[in-house]
């Protein structure tokens, strides 16, 4: 990566995957793990994924439902939903003849597009010029990583480049505990945070049903969630105010739209986490408004992994999915 999200983490593992039908066909999807677990979603789908996938009818849910079942022996999420991510979007590539966005329903043309980074490793300088970059841009909405000692200070000086109307949103990745997140979500509230992502451990739905009840600051979580079940168990227990399904993650395109219907049960809005090429075409679809999230220099196109014409397009602030058939993924294999 052009931008490393830390000084180790310096590249991610993208799998493409190709299906072709009986007739001829061929579908495209792909499976992505940030540093760790290419190689091991590779396997999964060089062996038992290939295994029990041919000859299933080249139907998305059909064959997530079959595979998931067979598959879960080896885990209901992580690396099990993450390799049949790229079944299930080559089978959706197949599906969408007339694009993704009107396959799934188009609701809107374009979708507003948020700057972020993982920057939590930048200096102050870096930082700032970063925020300075996004503003140039015209960007109205900026995430930025929290988590250490001097957050209040780097906020601070976020606010003041993006200035009082932007809206700033607060990623901490898991990194505090209760009392920890409690501490500092007060501390940060004077500089008007939109969202407070991932404070305190994923898996944790007591402690961020009490976080929520504690905090006036949306609470916004699911990068790290994987299945249905998870999703329902946290949107039960009232534990966030924003889903943030990772289209990858959570197994594709089928079980996204599971979630998404699902969290607009309990009137909770999804906002898709990453993979903009995609996660745009799914915000235009969706029944809630969303903002998509762009990483800079991290897009697969940035990435330089797509051939033109690219499936998204962003101007400024604003993400258009292009007009292709499919989901418009043309990597350079």
């Amino acid at each position: 990566m052009a931008r490393p999200w830390s000084p180790e983490m310096t590249h991610i593992h993208v799998v493409v995957t190709e299906v072709t039908t009986d007739e001829g066909e061929t579908g495209v999807g792909f499976s992505w793990a940030p540093w760790v677990g290419g190689a091991a979603v590779h396997a999964l789908l060089e062996t038992d994924i290939k295994e029990l996938a041919l000859g299933l009818p080249a139907h998305p849910e059909v064959v997530f439902d079959e595979l998931w079942w067979r598959l879960h022996e080896a885990g209901r999420g992580g690396l099990t939903t993450t390799a049949l991510a790229a079944l299930d979007l080559a089978l959706w590539d197949l599906r969408a003849v007339g694009g993704l966005v009107d396959t799934l329903g188009r609701r809107r043309d374009s979708v507003e597009v948020y700057g972020s980074g993982v920057n939590r490793h930048y200096t102050l300088k870096e930082l700032v010029a970063q925020a300075e970059r996004w503003s140039a841009r015209g960007l109205t909405a900026v995430k930025i990583k929290v988590g250490r000692p001097d957050d209040v200070v780097r906020v601070a000086a976020v606010r003041e480049v993006m200035g009082p109307g932007a809206k700033l949103m607060l990623d901490a990745n898991q990194l505090w505990d209760l009392p920890s997140a409690l501490r500092s979500i007060d501390a940060l509230r004077p500089y008007d945070p939109y969202w407070i992502e991932e404070p305190i451990p994923a898996a944790d739905i007591n402690a961020y049903a009490r976080l929520r009840a504690s905090v006036d600051v949306p609470v916004a979580l699911g990068e790290n969630t994987y299945t249905t079940y998870e999703f329902r168990d946290l949107l039960v227990a009232g534990a966030c105010d924003i889903v943030q399904p990772n289209v990858v993650r959570v197994g594709g395109i089928t079980p996204f739209l599971r979630i998404v219907e699902l969290a607009r049960a309990f009137d909770v809005p999804t906002y898709p986490h990453l993979l903009m090429d995609i996660s745009g075409q799914l915000a235009c679809s969706l029944p809630n408004e969303a903002m998509v999230e762009d990483v800079e220099d991290a897009s697969f196109a940035d990435l330089g992994l797509l051939s033109a014409p690219f499936p998204v397009r962003v101007d400024g602030n604003v993400l258009t999915p292009g007009g292709h058939r499919g989901l418009g993924l043309r990597f350079k294999l």
